[in-house]
């Protein structure tokens, strides 16, 4: 299969500056097409709206709606004959498999996935600790996210990389000028989500691994997606939908003894 046409999404909005490094980093050798967000829409997962508004956009259309949004808009309507989605960048690294589902800009591989249609996210950690995203970001600050995912766009499909997976999910550290290695990983299942009463009738939330970002700190080990970042290494997991079925004894045992027939 070759890549000629490339519906470019994200979560960030369409004029978000990751969007922009990387659709000028694949614009010379394919056909973009960006079909994104208006605004900010991180975090909203697969989330899907019963039907949004659409514009115009020098880049190409821009939405009233969610990443999921702007796929199914895209591959059933505006851009039914794109060969590839690509979902970034994001200003924010997706690590670990409890943000896979969380993550808008994953959730747009994943539904591009099931119009069986491949993909890639891309997305850039952003040191800082917790204020991180408090940061601003440049374009050249991009250049190992837009420089992975061209690469992986050139090579992957003759490769047969896409006949064994639906997407792949694609880290990098933030430039530093140096080119950085890839790795194939595995999503870190590390999880430390915490809640806490803030005294006001409410309940915060902390993710404590923005905390423990270094060399010494991060909880994975070699071979996940967080540990390659943190050494400076471009993350790749290849991941594919939909969820796994196990099987199951126990269960088995249950339905058939089951009183509703």
């Amino acid at each position: 299969m070759s890549v000629d046409r490339i519906l470019l999404t994200n979560d960030d909005g369409i004029d978000a500056v990751g969007l922009r490094a990387l659709r000028d980093a694949l614009a010379d050798e394919y056909d973009v097409v960006t079909v994104a967000p208006t605004g900010d829409r991180s975090s909203t997962g697969r989330t899907l709206s019963d039907g949004v508004t659409v514009s115009e956009h020098e880049l190409g259309y821009a939405v009233e709606g969610t990443p999921v949004d702007c796929v199914v808009a895209g591959l059933d309507e505006l851009v039914p004959d794109a060969d590839c989605v690509v979902a970034g960048c994001n200003e924010g690294a997706n690590l670990g498999s409890y943000v896979l589902g969380r993550s808008g800009t994953v959730s747009a591989a994943v539904e591009a996935a099931f119009f069986g249609v491949p993909a890639v996210a891309t997305s850039m950690y952003v040191p800082g600790g917790e204020d991180w995203w408090k940061r601003d970001l440049e374009a050249g600050e991009f250049g190992h996210a837009a420089r992975a995912t061209r690469y992986l766009l050139d090579n992957a499909f003759d490769a047969g990389v896409f006949e064994a997976v639906d997407y792949l999910n694609v880290n990098a550290p933030i430039a530093d000028g140096d080119p950085a290695p890839m790795r194939v990983t595995r999503p870190s299942d590390w999880y430390g989500m915490t809640a806490e009463r803030d005294g006001n009738g409410g309940v915060t939330f902390d993710d404590p691994i923005w905390g423990r970002m270094t060399e010494a700190d991060v909880p994975d080990p070699v071979g996940t997606d967080r540990r390659a970042v943190v050494d400076g290494e471009v993350s790749v997991s290849p991941l594919a939908v939909p969820h796994g079925v196990a099987s199951n004894g126990a269960l088995d045992g249950l339905a058939e003894r089951y009183g509703g027939r």
